[in-house]
């Protein structure tokens, strides 16, 4: 009988333990993938940005990250648009980018936030 409890115990918890094993990396994975800041999509972006964003893409790998904030699809002096691109981690990248953005931002007094692009 109580072989027969522990056996049962131990299949329990074994099944336990395999289920955290697949929830806990898709949890860690989705948070991941979900960023603090706010995005904008690249065809959002006015042409003269993507532009900007198309001469750099070469260079960039997957932790490169570029920040944007406009007030106008036309006057470059209300555009401000900064990357981070030799970076070891994604995080780190998207921190940059925004806190280099947003120096730019408030150098050339544009009233909208920066964001974060995405292909």
């Amino acid at each position: 009988m109580m072989k027969s409890l522990q056996q049962t115990a131990l299949v329990f918890c074994q099944r336990v333990f395999r289920g955290f094993s697949v929830l806990v990396p898709m949890v860690m994975c989705v948070s991941a993938m979900a960023s603090p800041f706010p995005t904008v999509p690249l065809s959002e972006l006015p042409d003269p940005l993507r532009s900007v964003w198309k001469e750099l893409k070469p260079e960039m790998t997957e932790m490169s990250h570029c920040a944007a904030a406009f007030d106008s699809h036309s006057d470059g002096e209300k555009m401000a648009f900064r990357c981070s691109i030799h970076i070891k981690m994604s995080a780190e990248g998207e921190r940059r980018a925004m806190k280099y953005c947003e120096e730019k931002r408030a150098e050339k007094n544009i009233k909208s936030p920066c964001r974060l692009v995405r292909e």
